[in-house]
């Protein structure tokens, strides 16, 4: 990427309107739903209730003749959550069109499973994937923070030595900062592997199971079940989720004794193992097109300075809203990505929980693997090519 590029992504831009710094004593999210500069106590609606932030009541019926002289896209309303107000403009705007749900219903949606974003967020760099118009319409890479945050949004900032740049990211701490996010019509968070505490020390392996343009998805289980055998065999806890693609993920929480370099090598030591134990069906060649195009490419450079994949319970900007969704292991043969979206993982989180809240408790030291990389680079095998960049993945 180019300094252009790169100072075109870090710059760009969106309005916000700063709102009061309203605080309430800490604990589950506490949402009120009200419409923003209300007129009337008809267009007030309460939480939980589908038609929150719309006209209820006698004053219903006037909902068009507002929505002709004010847009389509529904007066603002304002979310109460944990003592901090959070303005969210155009509610109605349609985000995802399989089904209709909106701006709105996306703000629920994260609500619904505010424990599990926040852990999965947690104090760590987060690029932002917006699509203001809805997922239909542009992406936006957002990595500075917008100017007119709030100013309880706190941020971290990285350098980009290759360029000499900086960004000032989004760094969440509470569920309001992911509320705020969706406002700047946010969809996908995208968080490094790394914490605020040190930037450069990562303290998260990410084992992404990447099926190539012809592998099916009963290819990437069977890898998944072989991940999960070696992590055994090496006393480390792995936390799988859905990709909310086609592929799956596996997180294992390290110890930040190492930078992104020998957690790199670490991270191709393993998927090696898992590709000798599955020749057929797994690669770790590097350059894409000399890749089996029906394999399943397990891929360490995921743990590369600034690369980035979606959090768990991300939703992902397709039609449906599909969720990158925390899974049990014994469920990796029966989970269907297209069965977790908005629409459904609210229900199994509150039936469930959050399937990887005890991840920060199970901490792998990555000596063994780094021995395995030793051990394999002394028999021949190539080190891993350098990224292209330190200027950010997606």
């Amino acid at each position: 990427m180019s300094r252009e590029c790169l100072e075109s992504s870090l710059c760009q831009r969106f309005d916000t309107e700063p709102v009061a710094d309203r605080r309430t004593a800490p604990g589950r999210a506490h949402v009120v739903v009200r419409v923003a500069r209300c007129r009337s106590p008809g267009l007030v609606a309460a939480a939980g209730d589908r038609t929150a932030g719309r006209l209820v009541g006698p004053a219903a019926p006037t909902v068009g003749a507002m929505a002709s002289r004010k847009g389509e896209f529904g007066e603002p309303v304002v979310l109460d959550v944990d003592g901090f107000d959070v303005r969210l403009s155009s509610p109605e705007r349609v985000y995802f069109p399989a089904r209709g749900e909106t701006k709105l219903d996306l703000a629920r949606y994260y609500l619904s499973v505010g424990d599990g974003i926040v852990r999965a967020l947690r104090e760590r760099p987060c690029m932002l994937h917006r699509f203001p118009d809805g997922v239909a319409g542009a992406k936006v890479h957002q990595k500075r923070l917008p100017r007119g945050a709030p100013p309880w949004v706190e941020t971290v900032r990285l350098h980009f030595p290759r360029y000499g740049l900086h960004a000032d990211e989004l760094c969440v701490t509470r569920l309001a900062d992911v509320v705020w996010a969706v406002q700047m019509s946010t969809v996908e968070f995208h968080p490094w592997n790394s914490r605020r505490a040190d930037t450069e020390k990562p303290d998260e392996w990410r084992i992404d199971l990447d099926p190539m343009p012809e592998a099916p998805f009963s290819r990437v289980r069977r890898t998944a079940h072989v991940v999960h055998e070696v992590l055994d065999e090496l006393g480390a806890t792995g936390w799988p989720k859905t990709s909310g693609g086609r592929g799956m993920h596996v997180y294992v929480r390290i110890r930040p004794d190492h930078g992104f370099t020998d957690v790199r090598r670490a991270a191709l030591a393993f998927a090696r193992e898992v590709e000798r134990r599955l020749p057929d069906d797994v690669t770790t060649t590097w350059w894409r097109r000399d890749r089996d195009p029906e394999a399943v490419f397990v891929d360490y450079n995921q743990n590369a300075r600034d690369h980035t994949i979606a959090a768990a319970y991300s939703v992902r900007g397709n039609a449906i809203g599909t969720v990158s969704t925390p899974i049990a292991w014994d469920e990796v043969d029966d989970a269907e990505p297209d069965d977790l979206t908005i629409a459904t993982v609210p229900e199994r989180f509150a039936r469930l929980g959050d399937l990887h809240e005890g991840i920060d408790e199970a901490v792998f030291d990555l000596s063994p693997l780094l021995e395995w990389a030793e051990r394999d680079e002394a028999g021949g095998a190539e080190p891993p090519p350098e990224p292209e960049d330190d200027s950010g993945g997606a």
